[in-house]
């Protein structure tokens, strides 16, 4: 009697969001977890990605910790906020990894690395090529397309040119720009 291979679970699609300046205001080393704020539209553009099926995991840089500007319990703290913030809205994040080190540390969890990518992946099954990153800046765009990720880029006023010389320095076009997070979820999803 042959004993079939049991199937393999399909892995799942993400969205990868990165939090200051994508999903709240960046208040330069945020400590407080009282002055957290999202932008309009983010629970409802989160609540839409999941929806469709897509697991939502927060990948953020956080430099403050080795710095000594905040700790590992005020990331915490932050983040417990940031879903009670977006369960108002029906929206939630299912995991959060961050990287605690300075840009001069040099480790590989830091954005544009990709170890925490990796490790969300193999933690939450995901399936990497078929998932999106979310970011503001230049490092999410560049650590999603290291990754065979589709890459969207959410522009805030004032922001903008900075931002797009950046893009253009390394020579990274994002596949979706939006002025909103919820405009740039509906885009994502639109490209399948």
């Amino acid at each position: 009697m042959e004993v079939a291979a049991p199937l393999a679970r399909p892995r799942r699609r993400a969205l990868f969001v990165d939090r200051d300046g994508t999903l709240n205001p960046d208040l330069h080393y945020l400590k407080d977890a009282e002055r957290l704020e999202l932008y309009r539209g983010v629970g409802r553009a989160l609540a839409l990605a999941h929806d469709c099926g897509w697991a939502v995991v927060c990948v953020t840089n956080q430099s403050g910790v080795e710095r000594g500007f905040y700790t590992e319990a005020d990331v915490a703290r932050i983040h417990a906020r940031l879903n009670d913030r977006l369960a108002r809205s029906g929206g939630r994040i299912d995991a959060f990894y961050h990287c605690p080190h300075a840009p001069e540390h040099g480790c590989r969890c830091r954005k544009p690395g990709t170890e925490l990518f990796e490790r969300a992946a193999t933690d939450l099954e995901l399936d990497l090529p078929t998932s999106a990153i979310l970011g503001d800046r230049v490092l999410d765009a560049e650590a999603g397309r290291r990754l065979g990720m589709r890459t969207a880029l959410v522009r805030w006023p004032g922001h903008d040119a900075e931002v797009a010389a950046e893009f253009r320095a390394r020579g990274i076009v994002p596949d979706v720009r939006a002025d909103s997070v919820e405009g740039a979820v509906r885009r994502l999803l639109a490209l399948g």
